[in-house]
């Protein structure tokens, strides 16, 4: 089946599902994962500067926040760990130089940026994501590693690529220690999910005459043919990702089932796939990155490959690529591409961004996107912002519900709801039932001559005002950490009354 076909296929589906009743148009809740990455490596995106002050720090985190609320997004992905160091308090690895301008000195007055961004995330009903660079120890800048780094504390595990330097994804001790970071951050931080990009073994270097530099393993592949091993080095080098990919995934699932596991993989899987297509690396083969196994086996909750061309690229057309990917979705996963909003200039209309969005909500198994990165959003560069706001993010979305990632017998939160009326205002107020689980976020409704308006309230609100003129009826319901949504809650114009709902 063509890609075009594919598309008109998945579309009609669409609006067939769309147009069932219009009651259930009006009443419908958007779902969509609108994301953007905010990067702490080279300061890119946040903080601005190492060393800033800490309140500038949580002030510029704060106006970020409340950009992407105003945007009507959904969640940030926060770089966390982008260098085998920590933008959050570790008992493993030190202070990240991008944080403080010194490896290993903590912020002074103190506070933990991941606690702070958590907390502040999800006042604005952001879900929060923690992203973390697996094997990076240092990329090139010539700051000092303090005394517990890794390149201090280990350096028989760091491979020297040039201006890289490198945990060694062969050794299992790297893997052990990669796996506890994870466990670490997933126990101690609220967050949403837990988030890997595309550097896995480094992408590949070359020499004067463009000979590609070989990544300094040897000893290590050596060891583990001494020790039986029977794969010849590149498959040795993807098992070794593959161990990795799925130890995350089932360390994540183990400590807090609700917690994402994403992975944004380069966005071809290999030259020539889809045919036609051509990239200047092989994923697959040079940074041993088998993603549509990843995908195929379900060891991730989300994957976001970064589809960073736009739709009338020649080599690389946005359109063949995301079809590609989502035929290969067989277990349904989340499938939400990252498209490079930083591209936006001279060469790409901000208006490529909202056609690609538009496709992607063609994909019935898409459902999402991320933006790379936060900056342009941030900056309104070119008017983005603004137009995305007018065509594709005209009202808030809920995240999509993840069904596999729920534990069996797992119930929906339940409340009681109940209502008063103040000074000609609604003011309705409610409790958690004493065996519910909080809920992530809460949807109010309201209905104004027969039209339903929503709003998506923090899940730690336990009561809301509102002007109620002209307002028919008013509805609640509860919205959990896997993103299912409890029964609805009416609240009565009449007398007060109050009941429990699941």
């Amino acid at each position: 089946m063509t890609g075009r076909v594919f598309s008109l296929c998945l579309w009609f589906l669409a609006l067939a599902s769309l147009l069932q009743g219009s009651e259930a148009i009006q009443e419908a809740v958007p779902r969509e994962f609108r994301g953007a990455w905010v990067a702490s490596v080279y300061n890119l995106d946040w903080p601005s500067r190492p060393g800033l002050p800490v309140e500038e720090q949580k002030r510029e985190l704060c106006v970020l926040l409340d950009e992407a609320k105003a945007l009507n997004l959904n969640a940030i992905i926060l770089q966390v760990r982008p260098a085998a160091d920590a933008l959050y308090e570790s008992p493993y690895e030190p202070w990240s130089y991008y944080l403080t301008g010194k490896m290993g000195k903590a912020p002074e007055p103190f506070y933990d940026p991941l606690a702070y961004a958590v907390e502040q995330a999800h006042l604005r009903c952001l879900e929060l994501h923690a992203w973390i660079n697996p094997y990076r120890a240092r990329a090139g800048l010539d700051y000092a590693a303090s005394p517990d780094h890794v390149l201090k504390r280990h350096p028989e595990w760091i491979r020297t690529y040039r201006n890289l330097q490198w945990l060694d994804p062969g050794l299992p001790e790297v893997q052990e220690h990669v796996l506890k970071v994870v466990k670490d951050i997933v126990r101690r931080y609220d967050i949403d999910g837990l988030h890997i990009d595309d550097y896995f073994y480094p992408y590949p270097l070359y020499d004067k005459a463009k000979k590609k530099l070989e990544f300094p393993d040897e000893k290590t592949y050596r060891s583990y043919r001494d020790k039986g091993g029977t794969l010849g080095k590149d498959d040795w080098r993807r098992d070794n990702v593959n161990a990795m990919v799925k130890g995350m995934y089932e360390t994540i699932r183990k400590e807090k089932p609700w917690v994402k596991f994403g992975v944004s993989p380069f966005g071809i899987w290999k030259p020539g796939v889809p045919a036609g297509t051509m990239a200047y690396v092989d994923a697959c083969e040079h940074l041993y990155a088998d993603s549509r196994r990843w995908l195929q086996e379900g060891w991730l909750d989300y994957c976001a490959p970064q589809l960073y061309w736009s739709r009338d690229s020649k080599l690389q057309p946005f359109e063949p690529l995301l079809t590609w990917w989502a035929l290969q979705n067989s277990k349904s996963r989340h499938l939400w591409p990252g498209i490079a909003s930083e591209r936006v200039g001279a060469q790409r209309r901000p208006d490529e961004m909202v056609g690609q969005i538009m496709l992607t909500r063609l994909r019935l198994e898409s459902g999402g996107h991320i933006h790379w990165n936060m900056k342009p959003l941030l900056n309104n560069h070119l008017g983005l912002g603004t137009l995305l706001k007018k065509k594709v993010y005209e009202q808030p979305a809920l995240v999509p519900e993840s069904p596999w990632m729920v534990p069996d017998k797992q119930p929906v939160p339940s409340f009681i709801a109940g209502k008063k009326v103040e000074s000609g205002q609604w003011r309705v107020s409610w409790v958690m039932a004493p065996e519910s689980l909080p809920p992530f976020c809460w949807i109010w409704r309201e209905k104004q001559e027969g039209v339903w308006t929503f709003q998506i309230l923090p899940g730690t609100v336990r009561s809301f005002s509102q002007n109620g003129a002209g307002v028919s009826e008013i509805q609640i319901a509860a919205v959990d950490r896997y993103g299912r949504i409890s029964s609805w809650q009416k609240v009565e114009v009449a007398p007060w009354q109050a009941q429990t709902t699941r």
